[in-house]
């Protein structure tokens, strides 16, 4: 119904100077108290995530020992990243915790649990971001209740805000310390973790591990480490790092190797990296990005992008996972993390992108999940040259809608019970086509 601006002025009692007139909806926020009818006939059906391991207890250290273990939120239950602190709470063994939090949420389990392995006499540090936009106070309250538990708790770093998502598990076996670690894209948010898809990788790499117990102590004042073996790190290295990954794969390229960058994440906006990557397709390298939200990048300019393709998915739940994956001559590297290609990801923030060692997990995310995505012609949308996003024209043989599909699929788990997607639709996804299988669109 479309309100007369005088109507406004007269009923209000206002000044005519007050008072837009526009054809777009206002108050989209108010939209949402028609999700509380009850009109399940016109909702999602109701989803009930996988639990990744119950037993929990030693159950955990184990299969983490034997072989890394990847779970995608919120198709995985975010109570896998629990029964992780659980198990570290519980176990006599376990003789340190220390987790990074951004965006915690008014009412967080994490919190109550690492406030109880304080008080249980275990050393527990945290570090509570306290410029995460939005939940500030609420990290602040959380902060005050895990320092009068006995945790450490550090609040960042100057003019740096730590966007990272690290927790570090120190365990004694025998006579040696072990390391075990997760590493995710997402906040350790029991809330945000049911609607936004997010990856988690479980390790006890010795490499990843010693990085990561570095890392901490430089967040937490310890060291100055700007060097680091398997882990990608903001502001001291990732950009550097992100360029000769681009670099190496551009001299593939012309070399007649196989290449191909894939990139999935939040936001492409950085100037230096839209320049790598232009000439990165002026080398003959073809770059396929999945970018949900902001993309500054313009796919398909003539003698400046021809090789590069950029879409978007938009479906039940908000995409916010981080990957990058190149090609590499046929040795493909996969990297998941925090950092999306903008400015302050990788100059003004504390990021991390952790390698993908374990071969069945990277081929996993190479050449199921990627590629899911890249056909995606359900809830897709190509950016045009012109800076428009259109649909996929033309959908290809069985539809595809990756969200739907992870839904009802098993994902890769532990080494001992390696987890697969359905043989259909997804079998076609495992054709060699282009770098990781993405189509022509």
């Amino acid at each position: 119904m479309l309100i007369e601006p005088a109507i406004l002025v007269e009923n209000f009692e206002l000044n005519d100077s007050v008072v837009v007139s526009t054809s777009a909806r206002l108050g989209m926020a108010d939209w949402l108290a028609l999700t509380r009818l009850q009109l399940p006939h016109l909702k999602d059906a109701p989803f009930v995530p996988r639990t990744v391991w119950p037993g929990g207890g030693d159950t955990v250290f184990n299969r983490i020992k034997d072989g890394d273990v990847l779970v995608h939120h919120p198709f995985d239950s975010f109570s896998s990243v629990e029964t992780f602190l659980d198990a570290a709470i519980d176990d006599p063994q376990v003789v340190a915790i220390k987790i990074t939090l951004y965006r915690i949420g008014s009412n967080s389990p994490i919190v109550d649990r690492l406030i109880d392995a304080a008080e249980r006499g275990k050393q527990v540090a945290v570090l509570i971001e306290l410029k995460a936009r939005f939940d500030e106070r609420s990290n602040i309250d959380w902060a005050t209740r895990l320092e009068d538990a006995g945790a450490h708790v550090v609040y960042g770093l100057a003019n740096l805000k730590t966007h990272c998502k690290l927790c570090l598990v120190v365990r004694k076996e025998g006579e040696r310390f072990k390391r075990y670690i997760h590493v995710g894209t997402g906040n350790y948010n029991r809330v945000t973790a049911q609607i936004y898809t997010d990856l988690g990788l479980f390790t006890a790499n010795e490499e990843i591990g010693a990085d990561v117990s570095d890392l901490f102590n430089y967040l937490t004042g310890y060291s100055r480490q700007t060097e680091y073996r398997a882990l990608c790190v903001a502001p001291v290295a990732l950009r550097v790092r992100f360029r000769s990954l681009v670099e190496r794969e551009m001299a593939h390229a012309r070399a007649g190797r196989r290449t191909g960058i894939v990139i999935k994440n939040n936001s492409i906006s950085d100037p230096e990296i839209i320049q790598l990557l232009y000439r990165a397709s002026g080398a003959g390298l073809r770059v396929d990005a999945i970018v949900r939200g902001i993309c500054c990048l313009r796919p398909g300019l003539p003698g400046v992008s021809d090789l590069i393709r950029v879409r978007s998915v938009v479906g039940r739940f908000l995409e916010h996972s981080r990957i990058y994956a190149f090609q590499n001559g046929g040795n493909p590297e996969i990297f998941v993390g925090s950092a999306d290609l903008m400015e302050r990801n990788l100059d003004r923030r504390v990021e991390v992108l952790c390698p993908i060692l374990d071969p069945a997990i990277r081929d996993y995310i190479g050449q199921v999940l990627l590629r899911m995505y890249l056909r995606d012609d359900t809830k897709a949308t190509i950016l045009q040259a012109n800076g428009r996003y259109e649909p996929v024209h033309e959908a290809q043989s069985g539809s595809i809608d990756p969200q739907a599909l992870l839904m009802t699929a098993r994902l890769p788990g532990a080494r001992a019970e390696r987890r697969v997607l359905p043989d259909r639709p997804l079998a076609r996804l495992g054709e060699k086509s282009g770098a990781f299988g993405p189509p022509k669109v």
